[in-house]
């Protein structure tokens, strides 16, 4: 409802939608203990300003376990968010312990396959 409601009223094209999670599940269970976490792949979904509707980025292998192709990081997704907020993730930066660090580090690459 909330998409609908936002493309309805226009602001959909101002807004950035993203949900997401940290981590996968492995695709077999762990005997009794269940799915344990999977840091090989993991899901986002992303709508709204400046993301290309109805695309799919990337694949995972024939089990779902590691990442087959369109391999991207955590990085990447700060640096794309970053991007379509028309801010440069390479200037970017936050002073900890003395140090000014990047959010992207040095690895982030905006997707540009899933803008618009």
């Amino acid at each position: 409802a909330l998409l609908q409601d936002l493309k309805q009223s226009g602001l959909l094209e101002d807004t950035l939608l993203i949900w997401t999670t940290e981590f996968g599940r492995t695709p077999f269970a762990q005997g009794a203990d269940g799915r344990d976490h999977n840091g090989g792949t993991f899901v986002t979904w992303m709508a709204g300003a400046g993301i290309k509707a109805g695309t799919s980025y990337g694949q995972s292998d024939d089990l779902a376990f590691q990442t087959a192709e369109g391999t991207t990081y955590c990085y990447d997704l700060h640096a794309t968010i970053l991007h379509l907020m028309g801010i440069n993730h390479e200037k970017l930066t936050v002073r900890q312990n003395g140090i000014d660090r990047r959010l992207t580090d040095v690895h982030g690459h905006i997707v540009h396959d899933i803008l618009s």
